[in-house]
């Protein structure tokens, strides 16, 4: 069923939690000091360590004199590249033709500003920081190239000259007679847009600190997958698993920056190990945007054809991405989900995507909130109100018009994604009501020019099942397992593979398991982060998938033990487990309250082995791994007011307004906080973040994120359509609101100005690039 809001419940009215506006229990610690994050541990005999980054953007690293360095006071360790061999790190995931599947943590041949050269120990950051300073870095300049379209010219220089060109993959996805829709179309909008390189930028910024006792590598992070962490350093120091450890804490903020493991964090690992004592490193603020895998930064060319009737017969794009100086972890693959991603909430008969990839000498880019999808509802979105501008058309009703009905679902898209469930076009209906109250409102005479712009998208979520992983070339798996116990006292413990990372899952977790065991939330407990005690996931908390996948699991789970105490209750008070009812504190039979066990006699008598029905085996744990039929699918509508000042080129938002389905909503409070979250990300993106290099791969930016004064009240409203392919019918929130917002402004500004609208093509729409367009 298909509702609004997602009001609070009340557990004492007999209602479930799931729903219920829970108070999140993490932030009781994270508002106090209490919060354990990396930067506050504190280990006796701990040195720290500082990384020296190369200053150049593409040079042979010729040598690398030390002697100064090793001789300042405090200095335990320098390490560089020669003490480094052979360690690596994987490309975990491959695109077709793809030739470098592994990287090195410390290399000779640097190819970006701010590329680790050496790392410096010392018994106190100031001493590390001052003796890196006084490092010897004999570096041979090399050319260098930035962006893209310069990097596959025929004459560009070669980053990685044994493969004979910059290209790391070219291919195409989609249909192979696309382009024959559009030589019979009535109508074809072609435009090129060219999306800016942001950065992740969490509250947090990266940290570790190492230890290595008795064969055992400990490593402290801040990191959304720490299974990941520990398989990757074992596997670099040729380590067994087990004698790696990886403890996650509390993470703030991880935006896709923090779900792997990077050279310079690796490199502390090392230094631990050669001296024998825990080694802490913190990234610096002016490390950050070069060191910090960025995202986004690509050029799309993209043609939408339409019939004279204004349906939509054809979408194809030619995706360049910008991958910096080499494939990260995730390599192409936020290229690939922009292509996946790319006919949204419409019916097309053809779409296709030719995508392509190259080097850059610039930091190499990685995951961000919304993976590829934010790029994708640029370029469609952008064109779809092109479209209907130059066909006098309104632009919603030209969406409504080919948008994928609810009765059409679950339905299949060009591009092999099956979509759920939902209905589109009520969130667009909706979102266009609520802007319509705006309208009542008299707008200033300021001079300024205003427009209103709409953007609508479908969203993959819950990433998943493992052999579609497999298929799509990522070597990892997409099934998470929990770990529910309870104890002879009848408080429950959850643990899972999934992270905290400011998210609430821990909150949402704990409301998942009260309701489907059935006892209140203050007796359970969450355990999250540790590969020490947390059940193994390949890929911890990425692309919306924490509530999905391991909320799934979850609740498996806790039917799993709630089926164990029925069965010992119904054996103890000589009744069928099926006329009994699990409420709280004890275990009665339905209508007789007289007839009742407490719940904490039926979890001793478990754990002692007593009086138990035959084929019962004593204890009470049950431990579940969930992996998905599919993915699911997120979608939602969003609406930008703007007010743009003509002689300067300076937007101001007004209003915004998101309109969301993300299934079933267990917490909708966290809900609607990860919605305006994620859109103040997505107006960055739209307006003032971008990391700009020279011409020569310096970095020349001075980056600039959202404050108050730039975000608006951002109106949400909840629509709730439950995904049949999940339990608990929840689909992931978690990057929704980084997906619609800069194509909704971007179409607000044109809206705005539409003699300019044909060239509003370009992200961040900055005052510069706006004022450059008057010209």
């Amino acid at each position: 069923m298909d509702r609004a809001g997602g009001g609070a419940h009340n557990r004492l009215m007999g209602d479930t939690y799931v729903g219920a506006r829970t108070p999140r229990r993490e932030d009781s610690r994270l508002l106090t000091g209490k919060a354990r994050y990396v930067g506050n541990v504190r280990l006796p005999g701990m040195a720290y360590a500082v990384v020296v980054r190369s200053p150049v953007a593409h040079a042979r690293l010729l040598g690398c004199d030390a002697k100064a360095a090793r001789a300042a006071d405090g200095v335990l360790d320098v390490i560089v590249p020669a003490d480094a061999e052979g360690l690596r790190l994987p490309c975990v995931t491959l695109a077709p033709g793809q030739r470098m599947t592994s990287y090195p943590v410390l290399d000779t041949v640097v190819r970006y500003v701010g590329q680790p050269v050496a790392v410096v120990v010392a018994t106190g950051p100031e001493a590390a920081r001052d003796a890196a300073d006084l490092l010897d870095l004999d570096l041979e300049e090399l050319p260098a190239v930035v962006g893209p379209e310069r990097a596959v010219e025929p004459d560009a220089p070669l980053l990685h000259p044994e493969w004979g060109a910059n290209t790391v993959t070219d291919f195409v996805i989609g249909d192979p007679d696309c382009e024959a829709a559009f030589e019979g179309a009535a109508h074809v909008v072609e435009m090129t847009f060219r999306i800016g390189r942001v950065s992740p930028h969490p509250m947090e910024p990266r940290g570790v600190v190492a230890s290595y006792d008795d064969g055992e590598l400990t490593i402290r992070i801040a990191t959304q997958a720490p299974h990941h962490v520990r398989e990757h350093v074992a596997d670099a120091f040729g380590l067994p698993h087990d004698r790696v450890r990886v403890v996650g804490g509390d993470t703030g903020g991880g935006f896709g920056g923090k779900e792997h493991v990077y050279p310079d964090e690796v490199l502390v690992c090392l230094a631990a190990m050669r001296l024998g004592r825990p080694v802490s490193w913190t990234e610096s603020p002016g490390d950050r945007l070069v060191s910090t895998l960025p995202a986004r930064a690509a050029v799309h060319r993209g043609r939408l054809a339409l019939h004279a009737d204004g349906r939509f017969a054809a979408l194809h794009v030619d995706v360049l991405g910008d991958l910096g100086a080499h494939p990260s972890n995730v390599g192409t693959s936020p290229l690939a989900v922009t292509a996946t991603t790319i006919p949204g909430p419409y019916r097309f008969e053809r779409v296709a995507v030719r995508l392509r990839a190259a080097v850059t000498t610039t930091t190499p880019t990685g995951s961000y909130r919304g993976f590829g999808q934010p790029e994708a509802t640029w370029t469609r979105e952008r064109l779809v109100d092109e479209a209907a501008r130059r066909l006098g058309l309104d632009p919603v009703e030209l969406r409504l018009r080919n948008m994928i009905e609810p009765g059409e679902l679950p339905c299949t898209t060009r591009m092999g994604q099956t979509y759920d469930s939902g209905d589109y076009p009520r969130a667009l209906r909706t979102l266009r009501d609520l802007v319509a109250m705006k309208d009542d409102v008299p707008a200033k005479d300021d001079g300024r020019r205003r427009g209103v712009g709409y953007s609508c998208h479908v969203e993959s979520t819950g990433l998943g099942p493992s052999m579609d992983m497999k298929a799509m070339g990522m070597l990892a798996g997409g099934y998470e397992t929990a770990v529910l116990r309870m104890e002879q006292d009848a408080s429950v413990t959850v643990s899972s593979g999934v992270v905290g990372m400011g998210q609430g899952i821990e909150t949402t977790l704990a409301q998942l398991a009260a309701d489907h065991v059935g006892v209140p939330i203050d007796r359970v407990r969450v355990v999250l982060g540790d590969t020490g005690t947390s059940p193994y996931s390949s890929i911890g908390s990425i692309a919306s998938r924490s509530l999905t996948v391991g909320g799934g699991a979850v609740i498996r789970g806790a039917a799993r033990l709630r089926e164990k105490l029925l069965a010992i209750a119904a054996h103890r008070l000589e009744a069928a487990p099926g006329d009994l009812e699990l409420d709280g504190s004890e275990i009665r039979v339905k209508g007789d309250p007289r007839s009742s066990v407490p719940l904490r006699e039926v979890a001793t008598l478990a754990w002692r082995g007593w009086d138990l029905p035959g084929g019962v085996a004593p204890g009470l744990e049950e431990r579940v791994s969930y992996d998905p039929a599919a993915c699911t699918f997120a979608y939602g509508a969003h609406a930008a007011a703007v007010a743009v000042d003509p002689e300067t080129g300076a937007v101001e938002l007004e209003g915004y307004w998101v309109v969301n389905d993300s299934g079933v909503l267990v917490n909708p409070s966290i809900v609607e906080g990860q919605l305006r979250g994620g859109v103040t990300q997505g107006i960055g993106m739209a307006l003032t973040e971008e990391i700009v290099y020279s011409d020569d791969g310096q970095p020349i930016t001075d980056y600039l994120i959202p404050t108050t004064r730039e975000v608006p009240d951002i109106e949400v409203v909840l629509l709730e359509t439950p995904s049949p392919v999940t339990p608990g019918g929840m689909k992931g929130v978690g990057e929704s609101g980084t997906i619609g917002p800069p194509a909704a402004i971007g179409n607000a500004v044109a809206a705005a100005l539409p003699e300019l609208a044909g060239r509003v093509t370009d992200l961040p729409l900055t005052p510069q690039v706006l004022w450059r367009l008057r010209g």
